[in-house]
């Protein structure tokens, strides 16, 4: 890490320095050393230390966000990498980018909905023992480095990690918005033995009887380096096809970010990709698009044909029912299917972790700004709750997304 003696009072777009600055009360009358750079190979050795703990979310993996810095070409004024220290011991790194909302500059996670949840990336242990106010006075040491901004913004934190709850209560004003889900188990036996009853395997089976009618099944794990090029284009061409007909954006056509997918299966790439796949007759039916770190294996896609003669023998289910099977006796530990309730989540998922918004307000437009949007977030949640809503809402979105489609 650099040593240098300017620090980051502004943003600007300048060569990138970095600097330190000593805030609030440590432990036992310490103070903690906030450093802050514009440049992410200036936290690599400390981000690698601290992620070799394990990871909550892709998100919190180096050679994720820097795929992700270059690919999506964010400048380097846009960027801000923290490190909070005790004694020369670091313990937290948060990385942000600048964005502008409706004239309004928020710092915030670089990946963004992308990934299931994120949080700043600590050592546990560490942070746990500092207790409300030394995390406080942590947390405020670290904010306190961030300028040209109005407001810090840290989407889906989960209140949890790793049996250590509360580690980011004190990080600005927080609302529950959201619930994370993910799978653990010591093997494929326990998972099968805990989480499928005699109904669920004989509906598994009928299913899996109705696909094989249809043609010859496969599934298969394809890895970074591997020839791609045809399961990702389907992947993709299957996700369009659903978001249009549950009626809303496409996520991954918007500013091209499906070329970061693409990018992150190369075999220099430093992000360990697993594409699974299932074929009928050699024709691809289905995919989830999995980022594995350690013993955790996170899905942030996840695909299947709209054909309705082949959704007859839910390729989908089936392709999710072989990644399970596979993915435990290998090794994995977790399987993280990320936010928002489903089916496949409350049939696979034995843990659930609460997801809040965090908010720092920086000027006193960033005030108004947080407080209005945690406002926003908690009507959003009670609503997305209320069955008649979600209904009502992917009724218009379907007629809206016909009406745009055909004009």
């Amino acid at each position: 890490m650099t040593g240098e003696t300017a620090l980051l009072s502004s943003l600007p777009a300048r060569k990138a320095d970095a600097g330190e600055a000593t805030a609030g009360a440590g432990v036992a009358g310490a103070a903690f050393t906030v450093t802050a750079t514009q440049r992410i190979e200036d936290v690599e050795a400390v981000w690698r230390a601290l992620e070799a703990e394990g990871v909550e979310s892709p998100g919190q993996n180096y050679d994720f966000i820097r795929l992700w810095v270059r690919e999506r070409g964010i400048p380097q004024h846009n960027q801000l990498y923290l490190v909070g220290s005790l004694g020369g011991v670091p313990l937290a790194l948060i990385a942000l980018q600048r964005r502008q909302r409706f004239g309004i500059s928020v710092m915030t996670w670089f990946p963004g909905a992308h990934v299931g949840c994120l949080a700043p990336l600590v050592d546990r242990e560490g942070v746990a023992a500092l207790g409300p106010e030394g995390r406080r006075a942590l947390w405020s040491a670290m904010m306190g480095q961030v300028s040209g901004a109005d407001a810090v913004y840290l989407r889906a934190v989960p209140q949890e990690s790793d049996g250590f709850s509360g580690l980011f209560d004190e990080l600005g004003s927080a609302v529950a918005v959201d619930t994370l889900y993910r799978g653990r188990f010591a093997s494929w036996e326990e998972c099968d033995r805990l989480q499928r009853s005699r109904t669920r395997r004989k509906h598994d089976r009928q299913q899996s009887e109705r696909l094989a009618a249809l043609g010859s099944v496969d599934f298969d794990e394809m890895r970074n380096g591997e020839d791609i090029g045809e399961a990702i284009a389907t992947m993709f061409r299957h996700r369009s096809a659903r978001f249009k007909q549950m009626g809303i954006r496409d996520t991954f056509a918007l500013g091209n970010i499906a070329a970061f997918y693409r990018a992150a299966l190369a075999p220099d790439s430093g992000v360990d990709v697993r594409l699974h796949v299932l074929r009928l007759d050699g024709e691809i039916v289905a995919t989830r698009y999995n980022i594995v770190h350690g013993d955790r294996m996170f899905c942030l896609i996840s695909s299947m044909s709209d054909d309705p003669d082949i959704q007859a023998g839910s390729p989908g289910k089936q392709c999710l029912l072989r990644v399970m099977q596979s993915v435990f006796d290998a090794g994995m530990r977790v399987f993280d299917m990320g936010a928002g309730l489903t089916d496949e989540k409350r049939h696979w998922c034995n843990e659930q972790i609460v997801l809040r918004q965090h908010y720092v307000a920086l000027t006193w437009r960033g005030r108004i700004a947080a407080a209005a949007h945690q406002r926003f977030q908690a009507a959003r949640a009670r609503m997305k709750a209320d069955r008649r809503f979600l209904t009502l809402r992917r009724t218009l979105g379907k007629v809206l997304n016909r009406k745009s489609w055909q004009g």
